[in-house]
């Protein structure tokens, strides 16, 4: 595996899908079993617990799962040149403050607002997507509505 920032997420979250599969079908089991040992399951917090748990684990590795699949299907050949995509650097006149700023696109995963790194998926991200340098970007976000220009992009395919 390459170490472009997909490769990482990826393997973060196989990581991630591994230790729950492990403690799924390992693990709980086990505990499930010594619980019942214990007897009366009606008030056996022992068998609640890991009976909760075990819904969590199984609930959390359909997400990864699915996440998985999503971020496979994301094919950075597929990423525009001229427009802003996964990746992209955008830099952005704040038409209401007159001020600029400048974020990433990123993947949920890699998201730090603190940073300027914006996920995709985001108000902003997905105001943002498809957009070309002189694009004016009308967004609804928790604080308010945001109106801003694209004033200079470098994609993904640019940054390298």
């Amino acid at each position: 595996m390459s170490d472009d920032p997909l490769s990482k997420i990826k393997r973060k979250l196989q990581d991630e899908i591994d230790a729950l599969d492990h403690e799924l079908n390992l693990e709980l089991p086990k505990e499930l079993m010594k619980a019942r040992a214990h007897g009366d399951l009606s008030e056996n917090a022992e068998y609640k617990y890991a009976k909760e748990r075990q819904g969590f684990v199984s609930a959390r590795l359909g997400q990864l799962k699915k996440r998985m699949g999503d971020l496979g299907m994301l094919n950075l050949n597929n990423i525009p040149h001229d427009r802003a995509g996964y990746g992209s650097r955008v830099w952005l006149r704040d038409l209401v403050k007159i001020s600029e700023v400048e974020y990433k696109l990123v993947t949920s995963e890699e998201a730090d607002a603190a940073k300027g790194m914006i996920s995709t998926t985001s108000p902003i991200g997905k105001a943002l997507l498809g957009r070309r340098v002189g694009d004016e970007v009308k967004v609804q976000t928790p604080a308010g509505v945001k109106e801003f220009e694209l004033i200079r992009l470098k994609t993904i395919h640019e940054d390298v």
